[in-house]
Protein backbone atom coordinates (compact mmCIF):
# COMPACT_ATOMS: atom_id res chain seq x y z
CA UNK A 1 0.00 0.00 0.00
CA UNK A 2 0.93 3.83 -0.42
CA UNK A 3 1.74 4.82 3.50
CA UNK A 4 2.08 8.20 2.19
CA UNK A 5 -1.47 7.97 0.96
CA UNK A 6 -2.69 6.28 3.91
CA UNK A 7 -1.06 8.44 6.23
CA UNK A 8 -2.90 11.68 4.23
CA UNK A 9 -6.15 10.27 4.95
CA UNK A 10 -5.59 9.55 8.40
CA UNK A 11 -4.52 12.60 9.23
CA UNK A 12 -7.38 14.04 7.52
CA UNK A 13 -9.94 11.86 8.78
CA UNK A 14 -8.78 12.24 12.68
CA UNK A 15 -8.77 16.48 11.96
CA UNK A 16 -12.40 16.79 10.56
CA UNK A 17 -13.46 13.84 12.84
CA UNK A 18 -11.79 16.57 16.09
CA UNK A 19 -13.17 19.30 14.44
CA UNK A 20 -16.90 18.76 13.73
CA UNK A 21 -17.33 17.02 17.74
CA UNK A 22 -16.02 19.90 18.92
CA UNK A 23 -18.45 21.82 16.83
CA UNK A 24 -21.49 20.27 17.64
CA UNK A 25 -20.42 20.12 21.40
CA UNK A 26 -19.49 23.60 21.51
CA UNK A 27 -22.60 24.73 20.30
CA UNK A 28 -24.65 23.05 22.63
CA UNK A 29 -22.58 24.46 25.33
CA UNK A 30 -22.99 27.62 23.48
CA UNK A 31 -26.72 27.30 23.49
CA UNK A 32 -26.77 26.29 27.27
CA UNK A 33 -24.89 29.36 27.93
CA UNK A 34 -26.92 31.94 26.32
CA UNK A 35 -30.46 30.78 26.87
CA UNK A 36 -29.99 29.57 30.56
CA UNK A 37 -26.30 31.33 31.72
CA UNK A 38 -24.02 29.42 33.83
CA UNK A 39 -25.98 27.90 35.48
CA UNK A 40 -28.02 26.35 32.24
CA UNK A 41 -24.17 25.66 31.03
CA UNK A 42 -23.57 23.66 34.01
CA UNK A 43 -27.04 21.78 34.27
CA UNK A 44 -26.59 20.89 30.43
CA UNK A 45 -23.39 19.14 30.90
CA UNK A 46 -24.73 17.01 33.71
CA UNK A 47 -27.49 15.75 31.84
CA UNK A 48 -25.20 15.47 28.70
CA UNK A 49 -22.34 13.63 31.17
CA UNK A 50 -24.93 11.10 32.82
CA UNK A 51 -26.38 10.06 29.57
CA UNK A 52 -22.99 9.73 27.86
CA UNK A 53 -22.02 7.24 30.39
CA UNK A 54 -24.82 5.15 30.26
CA UNK A 55 -24.80 2.25 27.42
CA UNK A 56 -27.04 -0.93 26.56
CA UNK A 57 -25.17 -4.12 25.93
CA UNK A 58 -24.46 -5.30 22.45
CA UNK A 59 -26.52 -8.95 23.32
CA UNK A 60 -29.67 -6.40 23.63
CA UNK A 61 -28.80 -4.47 20.74
CA UNK A 62 -28.97 -7.71 18.67
CA UNK A 63 -31.72 -8.99 20.42
CA UNK A 64 -33.48 -5.71 19.43
CA UNK A 65 -32.82 -6.50 15.98
CA UNK A 66 -33.41 -10.38 16.49
CA UNK A 67 -30.22 -11.50 15.18
CA UNK A 68 -29.41 -15.13 16.24
CA UNK A 69 -25.46 -15.81 17.55
CA UNK A 70 -23.60 -17.85 15.53
CA UNK A 71 -20.84 -20.15 17.29
CA UNK A 72 -17.62 -21.63 15.56
CA UNK A 73 -18.80 -24.88 14.48
CA UNK A 74 -21.69 -22.78 12.65
CA UNK A 75 -19.51 -20.52 10.31
CA UNK A 76 -15.78 -21.71 10.58
CA UNK A 77 -14.74 -20.04 8.06
CA UNK A 78 -16.30 -16.21 9.07
CA UNK A 79 -14.81 -16.63 12.86
CA UNK A 80 -11.53 -17.54 11.14
CA UNK A 81 -11.18 -14.40 9.61
CA UNK A 82 -12.83 -12.39 12.50
CA UNK A 83 -9.92 -14.07 14.94
CA UNK A 84 -7.58 -13.00 12.88
CA UNK A 85 -8.53 -9.75 11.92
CA UNK A 86 -9.53 -8.88 15.65
CA UNK A 87 -5.48 -10.21 16.69
CA UNK A 88 -4.26 -7.52 13.82
CA UNK A 89 -6.57 -4.96 15.69
CA UNK A 90 -5.49 -5.99 18.56
CA UNK A 91 -8.47 -6.30 20.30
CA UNK A 92 -8.68 -7.40 23.64
CA UNK A 93 -11.72 -9.85 22.67
CA UNK A 94 -13.30 -11.26 19.78
CA UNK A 95 -16.13 -10.04 18.92
CA UNK A 96 -19.64 -12.59 18.43
CA UNK A 97 -20.93 -13.19 15.33
CA UNK A 98 -24.55 -12.82 14.82
CA UNK A 99 -26.67 -14.02 11.93
CA UNK A 100 -29.45 -12.06 10.33
CA UNK A 101 -32.49 -14.02 8.89
CA UNK A 102 -32.56 -10.99 6.47
CA UNK A 103 -32.46 -11.32 2.61
CA UNK A 104 -31.24 -7.68 2.23
CA UNK A 105 -27.04 -7.57 2.22
CA UNK A 106 -26.26 -6.17 5.40
CA UNK A 107 -23.90 -6.15 8.14
CA UNK A 108 -22.92 -3.84 11.20
CA UNK A 109 -20.87 -4.01 14.39
CA UNK A 110 -21.91 -2.53 18.13
CA UNK A 111 -20.01 -2.52 21.62
CA UNK A 112 -16.21 -1.39 22.41
CA UNK A 113 -13.28 -2.84 22.22
CA UNK A 114 -13.65 -4.75 25.51
CA UNK A 115 -17.39 -5.94 24.79
CA UNK A 116 -18.59 -6.01 21.25
CA UNK A 117 -20.27 -8.07 18.40
CA UNK A 118 -21.07 -8.09 14.62
CA UNK A 119 -23.75 -8.97 12.50
CA UNK A 120 -24.01 -10.24 9.20
CA UNK A 121 -27.13 -10.84 7.18
CA UNK A 122 -28.36 -14.12 5.18
CA UNK A 123 -28.02 -11.42 1.92
CA UNK A 124 -25.27 -10.60 2.63
CA UNK A 125 -23.62 -14.11 3.27
CA UNK A 126 -24.87 -15.40 -0.33
CA UNK A 127 -23.60 -12.18 -1.68
CA UNK A 128 -19.36 -11.67 -0.76
CA UNK A 129 -16.70 -14.01 -1.84
CA UNK A 130 -13.27 -14.54 0.66
CA UNK A 131 -11.59 -11.08 -0.21
CA UNK A 132 -14.75 -9.13 0.15
CA UNK A 133 -15.57 -10.60 3.22
CA UNK A 134 -12.28 -9.85 4.25
CA UNK A 135 -12.43 -6.07 3.70
CA UNK A 136 -16.35 -5.68 5.26
CA UNK A 137 -15.17 -7.79 8.33
CA UNK A 138 -12.19 -5.83 8.80
CA UNK A 139 -14.29 -2.27 8.61
CA UNK A 140 -16.63 -3.61 11.11
CA UNK A 141 -13.81 -4.34 13.00
CA UNK A 142 -12.38 -0.82 12.79
CA UNK A 143 -15.33 0.64 13.71
CA UNK A 144 -14.66 -1.19 17.01
CA UNK A 145 -11.32 -0.54 17.48
CA UNK A 146 -11.72 2.75 16.43
CA UNK A 147 -14.57 3.50 19.16
CA UNK A 148 -16.38 4.95 16.06
CA UNK A 149 -19.95 3.94 18.02
CA UNK A 150 -19.07 5.60 20.99
CA UNK A 151 -18.07 8.75 19.30
CA UNK A 152 -21.28 8.99 17.19
CA UNK A 153 -23.51 8.08 20.56
CA UNK A 154 -21.41 11.47 21.85
CA UNK A 155 -21.87 13.32 18.81
CA UNK A 156 -26.39 12.21 18.26
CA UNK A 157 -26.84 13.50 22.41
CA UNK A 158 -25.24 16.42 21.35
CA UNK A 159 -27.25 16.69 18.67
CA UNK A 160 -30.64 15.79 20.45
CA UNK A 161 -29.77 18.06 23.73
CA UNK A 162 -29.31 20.77 21.36
CA UNK A 163 -32.83 20.41 19.07
CA UNK A 164 -34.59 19.94 22.65
CA UNK A 165 -33.13 22.98 23.62
CA UNK A 166 -33.55 24.77 20.80
CA UNK A 167 -37.18 23.94 20.59
CA UNK A 168 -37.94 24.80 23.80
CA UNK A 169 -36.28 28.30 23.77
CA UNK A 170 -38.49 29.49 20.47
CA UNK A 171 -41.55 27.92 22.59
CA UNK A 172 -40.48 30.52 25.32
CA UNK A 173 -40.18 33.15 23.01
CA UNK A 174 -43.32 32.81 20.90
CA UNK A 175 -45.09 32.34 24.50
CA UNK A 176 -43.15 35.80 25.82
CA UNK A 177 -43.79 37.46 22.30
CA UNK A 178 -46.92 39.66 23.50
CA UNK A 179 -45.33 40.45 26.29
CA UNK A 180 -42.42 41.71 25.02
CA UNK A 181 -44.20 43.93 21.99
CA UNK A 182 -45.67 45.77 25.25
CA UNK A 183 -42.24 46.09 27.21
CA UNK A 184 -39.26 47.89 26.76
CA UNK A 185 -37.40 44.25 26.60
CA UNK A 186 -35.65 44.09 22.71
CA UNK A 187 -34.52 40.64 21.86
CA UNK A 188 -31.64 40.07 20.67
CA UNK A 189 -31.30 39.21 17.00
CA UNK A 190 -28.21 37.66 16.62
CA UNK A 191 -29.32 34.80 19.53
CA UNK A 192 -32.42 34.38 17.90
CA UNK A 193 -31.17 33.17 14.77
CA UNK A 194 -28.40 30.96 16.38
CA UNK A 195 -31.27 29.00 18.42
CA UNK A 196 -33.09 28.32 15.40
CA UNK A 197 -30.17 27.69 13.35
CA UNK A 198 -29.35 25.11 15.79
CA UNK A 199 -31.64 22.01 14.76
CA UNK A 200 -29.96 22.24 11.30
CA UNK A 201 -26.49 22.86 11.75
CA UNK A 202 -26.28 20.75 14.52
CA UNK A 203 -27.67 17.95 12.76
CA UNK A 204 -26.02 18.18 9.39
CA UNK A 205 -22.25 18.29 11.44
CA UNK A 206 -23.59 14.75 13.02
CA UNK A 207 -23.97 13.38 9.44
CA UNK A 208 -20.48 14.58 8.30
CA UNK A 209 -19.06 12.94 11.50
CA UNK A 210 -21.05 9.62 10.43
CA UNK A 211 -19.74 9.75 6.74
CA UNK A 212 -15.89 10.93 8.18
CA UNK A 213 -15.94 8.05 10.26
CA UNK A 214 -16.99 5.64 7.80
CA UNK A 215 -14.15 6.84 5.54
CA UNK A 216 -11.85 5.98 8.34
CA UNK A 217 -12.92 2.67 9.00
CA UNK A 218 -12.42 1.99 5.29
CA UNK A 219 -9.03 3.28 5.96
CA UNK A 220 -8.25 1.30 8.54
CA UNK A 221 -9.89 -1.84 6.96
CA UNK A 222 -7.24 -1.35 3.91
CA UNK A 223 -4.48 -1.64 6.41
CA UNK A 224 -5.44 -4.79 8.77
CA UNK A 225 -6.15 -6.73 5.16
CA UNK A 226 -3.21 -5.05 3.05
CA UNK A 227 -6.17 -5.41 0.27
CA UNK A 228 -8.07 -2.07 -0.60
CA UNK A 229 -9.50 -3.63 -3.68
CA UNK A 230 -11.43 -6.42 -1.71
CA UNK A 231 -13.30 -3.65 0.22
CA UNK A 232 -14.37 -1.70 -2.91
CA UNK A 233 -15.40 -4.90 -4.47
CA UNK A 234 -17.94 -5.94 -1.37
CA UNK A 235 -18.92 -1.85 -1.43
CA UNK A 236 -20.12 -2.56 -5.44
CA UNK A 237 -21.71 -5.41 -5.13
CA UNK A 238 -23.61 -4.10 -1.89
CA UNK A 239 -24.80 -0.84 -3.97
CA UNK A 240 -25.84 -3.31 -6.60
CA UNK A 241 -27.81 -5.82 -4.12
CA UNK A 242 -29.46 -2.76 -2.67
CA UNK A 243 -30.79 -1.57 -6.17
CA UNK A 244 -31.98 -4.65 -7.09
CA UNK A 245 -34.33 -4.21 -3.53
CA UNK A 246 -35.85 -1.05 -5.37
CA UNK A 247 -36.04 -2.72 -8.73
CA UNK A 248 -38.34 -5.26 -7.54
CA UNK A 249 -40.61 -2.75 -6.33
CA UNK A 250 -40.20 -1.10 -9.86
CA UNK A 251 -39.25 2.12 -7.90
CA UNK A 252 -36.40 4.27 -8.88
CA UNK A 253 -33.98 4.48 -5.90
CA UNK A 254 -34.61 8.33 -3.99
CA UNK A 255 -31.81 10.32 -4.74
CA UNK A 256 -30.16 11.67 -1.50
CA UNK A 257 -28.38 15.03 -0.80
CA UNK A 258 -24.75 14.59 0.07
CA UNK A 259 -25.25 17.06 3.42
CA UNK A 260 -27.84 14.55 4.44
CA UNK A 261 -26.21 11.20 4.06
CA UNK A 262 -24.81 8.83 6.62
CA UNK A 263 -22.38 7.24 4.17
CA UNK A 264 -20.27 8.79 1.79
CA UNK A 265 -20.90 8.45 -2.11
CA UNK A 266 -19.77 4.92 -3.21
CA UNK A 267 -17.72 6.55 -5.45
CA UNK A 268 -15.40 8.04 -3.35
CA UNK A 269 -15.25 5.74 -1.25
CA UNK A 270 -13.55 3.47 -3.72
CA UNK A 271 -11.57 6.35 -5.13
CA UNK A 272 -9.97 6.59 -1.86
CA UNK A 273 -9.57 3.11 -1.65
CA UNK A 274 -7.82 2.34 -4.83
CA UNK A 275 -5.48 5.60 -3.89
CA UNK A 276 -3.60 3.44 -1.28
CA UNK A 277 -2.75 1.38 -4.36
CA UNK A 278 0.70 1.78 -6.07
CA UNK A 279 0.56 3.73 -9.26
CA UNK A 280 0.30 0.59 -11.68
CA UNK A 281 -2.52 -1.06 -9.58
CA UNK A 282 -5.16 2.21 -9.26
CA UNK A 283 -7.27 0.69 -12.04
CA UNK A 284 -10.40 -0.75 -10.36
CA UNK A 285 -11.75 -4.06 -12.06
CA UNK A 286 -15.16 -5.21 -10.88
CA UNK A 287 -15.28 -8.84 -9.68
CA UNK A 288 -17.61 -11.18 -11.11
CA UNK A 289 -20.20 -12.15 -8.01
CA UNK A 290 -19.59 -15.41 -6.53
CA UNK A 291 -22.80 -18.46 -6.91
CA UNK A 292 -24.62 -19.03 -3.74
CA UNK A 293 -22.95 -22.12 -2.80
CA UNK A 294 -19.63 -20.71 -1.88
CA UNK A 295 -20.54 -20.26 2.16
CA UNK A 296 -22.76 -23.47 1.45
CA UNK A 297 -20.57 -25.78 3.40
CA UNK A 298 -20.46 -23.45 6.38
CA UNK A 299 -24.11 -22.75 6.83
CA UNK A 300 -25.96 -24.66 9.88
CA UNK A 301 -29.26 -25.74 8.81
CA UNK A 302 -31.33 -23.01 9.26
CA UNK A 303 -29.29 -20.69 6.63
CA UNK A 304 -29.99 -22.92 3.91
Amino acid sequence: MDRNHWFQQFFRNQFQTLALLVFVVGYLALLGWLVWGSSGLWLVALAFIVLAGSSVSPQQVMRWHRAQPLSPHQAPQLYHLLQQLAARARLPRVPDLYYLPDRQANAFAVGSPERSAVAVSDGLIRLLNHDEWTGVLAHELSHIQQRDLQVLRLSDLANRFTQMLSAMTMLMIMVSLPLLLFSNVSLNLGVVLLVMGAPMLSSLAHLAISRVREYAADLNAARLTGDPQGLASALVKLEGAQQRWWNVFRLPRPAELGLLRTHPPLQQRIDRLMALLPEGARRYRTRPMNPPHVFQSQRPWWLS
